[in-house]
């Protein structure tokens, strides 16, 4: 759903440019209190996991395939603030590195792909969270809930920008029409991705999913015959506590790099929902040429390398170490902000 440069008009795009960088500095605060030593380098991988899996179209209809969003995986795994922040360093790279996603139409683009996307998919998700059974199995269905409406949302919220400063004149009702329409089957595939991944970290490192805290059942002790809860500092045995998210971390590079670098090539290359609709209601007549059309990583492939399956495979690679060294970088200068006001903070004492 990268939203090309000529779609919307200047004043909407700039507008746009204006509400999401807001979003960004309030996510920017707020993932000061989602991260820490552990789930910072978990934050720079699901960027880089996201960007891998997006490269991976998928068909959903006659002509037409779709995409992972992510908005609805990082939030869970992660957090909603960084969440926000993970989306909106993959569209970054995308958009300077890749011409996909207008460099104008980047407001747009964070604003529905991480903002829509990770609230509405969070706010669901919390809601499911609190009614259903506090189990494993429970996160992994909220997750699928959630991610399935986030897509449709973001649809409607492209249309929305449509609506306001859209560049041709095409009937508004046909266009939410379609809109909507195709990124509800969209919507089962990140659906999909998103329930698999979720319930795949959980199975290893329930520990480091940001939305299954607080789910599990308390600790119980038998005291004189009975069953009581547990003192807090006796729920997460300090083995768990303490133990290195590396194993994940390794695994889960090696799927992205893997995953990039080698099953991308059998990605649908028919358009995905945006284009295709696009297409169809004659929304790109005013389409502009991406301002990095000339870069050496334009559309997937590595400037000067023939060989499609190699030039596809390679830049795949390489987006996915951008996109994780990017990623670690922001989220350990959020979480060092954080220590720091913590250390920096005044300490009352008494007499």
């Amino acid at each position: 759903m990268h939203v090309p440069d000529g779609f919307i008009d200047a004043p909407v795009s700039a507008a746009a440019g204006v509400v999401a960088a807001g979003a960004v500095a309030v996510s920017l605060r707020g993932a000061r209190r989602e991260l820490d030593e552990r789930t910072a380098p978990l934050a720079g991988l699901v960027a880089a996991f996201i960007f891998a899996v997006q490269m991976l179209n998928f068909p959903v209809a006659a002509g037409t395939s779709g995409h992972l969003l992510g908005g609805a995986l990082a939030a869970i795994l992660v957090g909603p603030y960084t969440g926000v922040l993970c989306v909106s360093v993959v569209l970054l790279m995308q958009g300077i590195l890749f011409a996909d996603g207008g460099l104008t139409a980047l407001g747009v683009n964070i604003t529905n792909m991480a903002v829509v996307t990770t609230v509405v998919a969070y706010a669901v998700f919390r809601g499911l969270v609190k009614v259903l059974p506090k189990k494993r199995r429970s996160v992994t269905v909220s997750a699928f809930v959630a991610a399935l409406l986030s897509v449709p949302a973001a649809a409607a919220a492209f249309t929305l920008f449509y609506a306001i400063g859209g560049t041709t004149d095409v009937p508004l009702g046909q266009v939410l029409t379609a809109m909507v329409g195709v990124h509800v089957l969209i919507g089962i595939g990140e659906a999909a991705i998103t329930a698999l991944t979720v319930g795949a970290v959980i199975a290893v490192r329930p520990d480091l999913v940001y939305g299954a805290r607080g789910l599990t059942a308390p600790l119980k002790l038998r005291v004189n015959g009975e069953l009581v809860d547990a003192p807090a500092t006796e729920q997460v045995p300090a083995r768990a506590a303490a133990r290195s998210p590396r194993k994940l971390l390794l695994a889960g590079l090696g799927a992205s790099l893997l995953l990039a670098g080698v099953v991308s090539f059998y990605a649908s290359a028919s358009p995905d929902g945006l284009e295709k609709v696009a297409a169809d209601k004659g929304i790109d007549a005013k389409a502009e040429d991406h301002a990095a059309a000339d870069s050496p990583l334009a559309d997937y492939g590595v400037e000067g390398i023939t060989n499609g399956r190699l030039s596809g495979g390679l830049a795949g690679v390489i987006g996915v170490g951008v996109t994780v060294v990017a990623g670690t970088g922001v989220f350990w200068a959020v979480r060092r902000r954080r220590t720091d006001d913590n250390d920096s903070s005044p300490v009352s004492t008494s007499v």
